[in-house]
Order: structure tokens, then C-alpha cells, then sequence
């Protein structure tokens, strides 16, 4: 009796398991308005040390608050294969949605 107990949980986690739903994933793109390529920092309202166009696939890593308020997101996106840690932007010229 034991045994067929423990056979039938088995099956229960096993379907419940292969039911569930997986978390959507979250994509995101640069989305400037201004239509020219979005300032890259180094920190948040920091030095420019690079930029992206609009379009860009990238991934928020990080969000953070300057000292006028305004949120600033760390963004990195997957480039020949392997991730890369772009630096930081406004985030309101960035735009995501799930998948």
C-alpha cells in the first residue's frame, strides 16, 4: 500500500510539474526619441563612454536613482556570443515588454 502511495505522489509532482508555466521573458530595446543613438555612462549621470541606436536589443541589469531623481538602468546585451555590460542610460529611453 505504501509503495503505490508513493508511486502515485511521484506521478502527481511529475504532472504538476510539466504543467507549470514558464516566466515570460522580458525584452527590452533603446528607444530614444530624440532618434539619435542614446548616451552610454559610466555611472549613472557620469561620463559618456559609449551609445546605442535606437532598436538595440539589451537587457536591464541594474536600476538606480541619481540625485535629481531620475532612474537610471545598467544595460548589457549578448554580442558574438558572449554578454557585455554596456554601462548605463536613462531609462525612460528604454522600453520593454515581455515575451
Amino acid at each position: 500500500m505504501k509503495r503505490i502511495v508513493l508511486v502515485l505522489a511521484t506521478i502527481t509532482v511529475c504532472l504538476c510539474s510539466s504543467t507549470l508555466t514558464t516566466k515570460a521573458e522580458t525584452i527590452c530595446k533603446v528607444t530614444d526619441p530624440t532618434g539619435t543613438p542614446l548616451n552610454v555612462r559610466d555611472r549613472p549621470n557620469g561620463k559618456v563612454i559609449n551609445t546605442l541606436r535606437n532598436g538595440r536589443q539589451i537587457r536591464i541589469d541594474q536600476l538606480a536613482e541619481d540625485e535629481k531623481g531620475r532612474t537610471w538602468a545598467k544595460v548589457g546585451s549578448f554580442e558574438n556570443g558572449k554578454y557585455r555590460v554596456w554601462g548605463w542610460v536613462i531609462r525612460e529611453f528604454v522600453s520593454c515588454y515581455n515575451r
